[in-house]
């Protein structure tokens, strides 16, 4: 079985990453509509780049999303920068296939990691960043309860303009106020 089903959810579960999903990793980081979200359009990534990403990365709290209707390999989400003396983390996620936005797995991913995050993890506040343009990302973030904190004015420039970069936190009580 090339994925396991760590935390499961209604749609999807979220799964360790496995080194054979280098390739799509690859493809997905190098193609704009992902990578403008991310801020990171202006860097290159090679398969073997991310074969030693994943490969560095198996003992980190990241996880491919992955639809349990059948199987499919959806994107990644996972926790950055753990602070487990302060109890705090930062979130990262993208769903790679267009097709595949805007069904509500970028929310339930959120969710899952977040219900471990806080229930396994005993974090208390985890943040996440994003770029004005994201509108959508934006709406999700919202929908799963996260808050706005805080902007920096005018500190990203992507595409000939520049824009902001949100910051928006949860914490433990008002994810579960918020989610059940």
């Amino acid at each position: 079985m090339k994925y396991f089903r760590k935390i499961e959810g209604d749609m999807l579960y979220l799964s360790p990453l496995c080194v054979e999903d280098a390739e799509i990793n690859a493809r997905w980081l190098n193609d704009a509509q992902v990578t403008d979200g991310l801020g990171t359009t202006c860097h290159v990534f090679s398969v073997e780049k991310e074969r030693k990403w994943i490969e560095s990365h198996t003992e980190d709290y990241q996880f491919a999303i992955i639809r349990k209707s059948d199987g499919v390999y959806l994107g990644n989400i996972g926790f950055e920068a753990m602070d487990t003396l302060h109890q705090r983390a930062m979130i990262g996620l993208f769903i790679g296939d267009e097709e595949n936005r805007s069904c509500g797995y970028g929310a339930q991913a959120l969710r899952l990691l977040l219900d471990y995050g806080f229930r396994q993890l005993n974090l208390h506040n985890v943040m996440l960043q994003l770029f004005s343009f994201n509108t959508r990302a934006l709406a999700c973030y919202k929908k799963v309860g996260f808050r706005e904190i805080g902007r920096r004015r005018e500190a990203f420039y992507g595409n000939g303009a520049f824009h902001d970069i949100i910051y928006m936190d949860i914490l433990r009580e008002e994810f579960y106020v918020q989610n059940g």
